[in-house]
């Protein structure tokens, strides 16, 4: 019979490399889901803040006397946003809920509402707006609520 004097100095080397590298591939493999998750989550956020931001961003830039009011239609609510054109003309920014999405139309000032012409901002569900006081306005969507201080007054409602 013949006697092996091999040394287990072999197999504990590949043994302990491949730990290390079972651990870096467990590490990598967190590390990607976790990457995923924070994407997903930042995605959602961008999409539930959107919508206010655009609602805020409309009225801090036409905060104007007389030019930020809110009208009821067979729509619901209707936030217009009033500006003068060329020749004092009048037109008016008219965002309001129609068919499960939040949309603005851009016409002369009385015009009639045109949904389905309008530019889909997001979808929506709710949108309500309550003039909490004479130069601030609360307006709810699905997304939650945000409160625009009218610098202006607020003398449109």
């Amino acid at each position: 019979m013949k006697r092996s004097d091999r040394s287990p100095l072999g197999l504990y080397t590949i043994a302990i490399a491949a730990l290390f590298l079972a651990g870096f591939f467990v590490l990598v493999l967190f590390g990607a889901l976790t990457y995923r998750n924070t994407v997903e989550i930042r995605s959602r956020n961008y999409g539930t803040r959107g919508l206010s931001s655009y609602i805020s961003t409309s009225i801090k830039g036409n905060d104007t006397k007389d030019g930020v009011s809110v009208e009821d239609s067979e729509h619901g609510q209707v936030l217009v946003l009033t500006q003068k054109g060329s020749g004092g003309a009048e037109y008016a920014v008219r965002i309001y809920r129609y068919g499960g999405s939040l949309v603005e139309d851009f016409a002369k000032a009385g015009a009639p509402l045109s949904p389905e012409n309008a530019q889909i901002i997001g979808g929506c569900e709710i949108f309500t707006v309550k003039k909490i006081s004479e130069s601030l306005l609360e307006i709810t969507t699905d997304a939650g609520s945000v409160t625009v201080n009218l610098r202006s007054g607020g003398d449109g409602q």
